[in-house]
């Protein structure tokens, strides 16, 4: 394995179930996710001048996913 340029952070791996990760992706808009996950993070960790994402207007990603067979 290649390891990672100093330049670049390496990638990180987090489990997100699919009923929430890919409506995530459809609220996000424009915006990547990594970013929006990023600017959470920075601003949960109380980081100077960070803010909390703003938030998208309720949409149908809002509502939970229906399980299977209901």
């Amino acid at each position: 394995m290649t390891p990672a340029k100093a330049s670049h952070t390496p990638p990180r791996q987090m489990r997100i179930p699919d009923d929430e990760w890919l409506p995530f992706e459809d609220a996000t808009g424009d915006q990547p996710r990594a970013a929006v996950v990023r600017d959470f993070i920075r601003w949960y960790l109380r980081r100077p001048g960070a803010k909390l994402p703003e938030r998208p207007a309720a949409g149908p990603w809002s509502e939970p996913a229906q399980p299977a067979g209901a």
